[in-house]
């Protein structure tokens, strides 16, 4: 502490105060927090000899009580054992997860849901830990209830309560969807929908077994459990915009007209351009974003890849020629060339499906921008060699393998048959050969892609540069499979399912959030790795004993304007900045 002095610009009257420096927590930048106003300087020149001089003194003497209010002496007993079964251990970084859940109006929108049902638990204090533990310990929801001690918070509900509440949280999954949209834009500003990112992935269960919405279909893990499809939309920012949940059956281009539709519908984006890849590409999908028959205002666009090797052999033919190919820069590529590109507008047909259930083609105006990479053309080859080899094992073992152990390497084999029941490779009395032409094919257009879209007027740059941002959903699905463990999925029921991928994508916004606070220096494997160690152990009493401390743990803090410095915590504090992580 220190004495203020503060000239009176009008009157030049000296005022005096005592003061400490402070971090503001907004800004981030020091401020004076005034401890006592003292009076005017000239009036105390009536009542002491040097006011100045006292009350720097008085300063001091308040600094040493302080200092002495905050320093204790312990006295350690280094014989003293831990009682049986001791686990202190407490977790002080899920603060930073409260602050933007909170931030959110997370706690205002399940309570408001939860107000006339009659529950006897709180249905946000049970969110609330399911998606902590789902950042932190990703697990099933017994899990989740068996170490919520290891957090400061009073969970006061029982296993069963979770297990009740996640039909009602199935319920009110899109409301919360768009709550948390609306929320986005009212802390951040108003979301970047003018690109809107879209892909598929799945989900598989540990328990095989099928229903309305777990099937059996084209699993991304190449697994044969039922699975579950979900249709995810992204800001152009990379944050989780809306998510639907389909069954495991579902093609993926099949999800897309109702996912984008409800963006269209409740997010208040105006014109969006959707990016997308090859699997959800249809003449249908892409006559509903340009307008359909009514030609809906406003008529949307899309960046979407576009199959070389699926292509026409006039496509193949414009692919493969050399003329017209440049780099980056629009200059003559030469023969040793890392990177080209060029493009092209086109009147392309597509076949779409008319209200009236009837097929007609139409005509899309599109540019086609098709490029060459040394670095995809040389992962191509790595990624097929071991599929090569694989092949030629199964020309020469094909008792060794089934439909499902050959998966990717029968398209190199001619011959090969399975039988119905067992899926394993029979003899048809033709001889299986390694198929040499398929392979010289397919090498031809290694390191070859291609990508249309509607906006005519987008340079190559862009159109490549906003087709790379697609990158983000799938980095997203990473973190969401790998970080928050959201598979393999460990409840059965449909309102289980949903309410899990509910608190999952919670969870999803969160941790991008974190990092868009951030300034996205940090992953999110980072991040999480961060939170969990910025833990405490009760040392004496109530004085709690932390020992982590980080540079993301600092910029975490700065961010959320928690301190996560101090090496001892009494529980009166550690309970107040709790506390104010929830306003």
């Amino acid at each position: 502490m220190y004495l203020k002095q503060s000239p009176n610009k009008n009157t030049g009257r000296v005022h005096l105060s005592i003061a400490k420096k402070v971090r503001d927590p907004v800004t981030k930048m020091p401020k004076d927090d005034i401890i006592m106003t003292i009076g005017y300087l000239d009036d105390l020149q009536n009542q002491f000899a040097d006011p100045i001089a006292h009350f720097k003194e008085v300063a001091h003497q308040m600094t040493a009580e302080e200092k002495a209010r905050r320093t204790r002496t312990i006295t350690l007993d280094m014989d003293e054992s831990l009682p049986a079964d001791s686990d202190s251990r407490k977790n002080l970084g899920y603060a930073a997860i409260l602050k933007i859940y909170y931030e959110l109006g997370l706690d205002r929108f399940f309570n408001n849901k939860a107000r006339h049902q009659g529950f006897a638990y709180n249905t946000n204090s049970i969110m609330a830990l399911l998606v902590v533990s789902r950042i932190l310990s990703p697990g099933s929801k017994s899990k989740a209830f068996e170490e919520r001690g290891k957090y400061f918070e009073r969970f006061d509900f029982a296993l069963h309560d979770v297990y009740r509440a996640l039909s009602h949280f199935a319920t009110i999954s899109t409301d919360a969807q768009r709550h948390i949209n609306e929320q986005i834009a009212a802390c951040y500003g108003k979301r970047d929908t003018s690109i809107v990112y879209y892909d598929v992935t799945n989900f598989y269960f540990e328990i095989d077994k099928e229903d309305e919405l777990r099937k059996r279909g084209v699993s991304k893990e190449k697994r044969h459990d039922p699975i579950v499809q979900m249709g995810l939309a992204m800001d152009a920012d990379g944050l989780p915009l809306h998510y639907e949940l389909f069954s495991g059956n579902t093609l993926d281009k099949q999800t897309f007209r109702s996912v984008i539709g409800e963006v269209r519908r409740n997010y208040d984006t105006g014109r969006i351009v959707v990016v997308a890849d090859m699997g959800v590409v249809t003449g249908d999908n892409i006559f509903y974003l340009v307008g359909g028959e009514k030609r809906e205002k406003p008529l949307n666009g899309y960046v979407f890849s576009f199959s070389v090797r699926g292509g026409t052999d006039k496509f193949k033919k414009h692919v493969l020629d050399a003329s017209g190919y440049h780099d980056m820069e629009g200059s003559p590529v030469g023969e040793h060339t890392d990177f080209m590109i060029k493009s092209r507008r086109i009147a392309r047909e597509i076949n779409v499906t008319m209200e009236s259930g009837k097929k007609a083609n139409m005509t899309v105006y599109e540019k086609q921008v098709v490029f060459w990479s040394k670095k995809y053309a040389d992962k191509a080859r790595a990624e097929r060699a071991s599929v090569l080899s694989k092949a030629k094992d199964l020309v020469r073992n094909p008792q060794k393998y089934t439909r499902a152990t050959s998966y990717g390497a029968a398209k190199y084999v001619k011959n090969v048959a399975y039988d119905k029941k067992t899926h394993a490779v029979v003899d048809t009395g033709k001889a299986l050969a390694f198929d040499e032409d398929k392979v010289r094919e397919e090498e031809r257009f290694d390191g070859y892609y291609s990508i249309v879209t509607s906006e005519l007027a987008m340079s190559e740059q862009e159109i490549v540069g906003t087709y790379r941002g697609l990158w983000e959903i799938e980095e997203t699905f990473k973190v969401a499979k790998g970080t928050l463990e959201t598979r393999p999925v460990y409840v059965s029921l449909k309102d289980s399912i949903e309410a899990h991928v509910l608190s999952c994508f919670i969870a999803l916004v969160i941790l991008r959030l974190l990092q868009k606070n951030t300034g996205y220096r940090f992953s999110c494997e980072r991040i999480v790795d961060c939170l969990n160690r910025i833990s405490c152990t009760n040392e004496h009493d109530n004085i709690y004993l932390f020992n982590y401390r980080s540079e993301i743990a600092d910029a975490i803090g700065a961010s959320t304007a928690i301190d996560f410095s101090k090496k001892r915590l009494q529980l009166a504090e550690i309970k107040n900045l709790l506390a104010k992580s929830k306003k």
